[in-house]
């Protein structure tokens, strides 16, 4: 397949390949992607049951972070992580105590903000979320979905 790539492409690849780069940038490729998928999750739930359900904006968020877990465990065990050696039980443990840090940091955040600025709900739950994003990967490449080291 490399030889089907222009020059320049093959050999960034090469390069990559014998810095160990291409695993972590195919991870982060994937972070991203399920991140996304689960950022968006909580956004969509949390901003329907605010507009659809008339709920309160702090409980719409812990709503909407319940399902987002299921989306950003399930994708990262299964996508971003598939080498990690830990059991589910135990990736899902560390992961549930990474994202609910990450959620009490956010609701904290979210209820602080709402309070003191004028900025729109739904927006600043959007800054919120991608701030504790790049939190999430770090501590999920480095504890929860690590390699054990035989």
């Amino acid at each position: 397949m490399a030889s089907r790539l222009p020059a320049a492409t093959s050999e960034v690849l090469t390069l990559l390949e014998a810095a160990g780069m291409v695993v972590i940038f195919t991870q982060l490729a994937w972070f991203v992607f399920v991140g996304c998928t689960a950022a968006a999750t909580h956004w969509l739930i949390a901003v329907g049951c605010v507009t659809v359900w008339q709920q309160p904006p702090l409980l719409a968020n812990l709503i909407g972070w319940l399902v987002a877990f299921l989306v950003s465990f399930g994708g990262h065990y299964r996508l971003t992580f598939r080498y990690q050696q830990n059991s589910l039980a135990i990736a899902c443990g560390r992961f549930f105590l990474v994202s609910a840090s990450g959620f009490v940091i956010n609701e904290l955040s979210y209820a602080f903000l709402l309070h003191v600025t004028n900025i729109a709900y739904d927006l600043l739950l959007a800054v919120i979320l991608v701030a504790i994003a790049v939190l999430t990967f770090i501590l999920s490449r480095y504890w929860v979905f690590r390699h054990r080291i035989s």
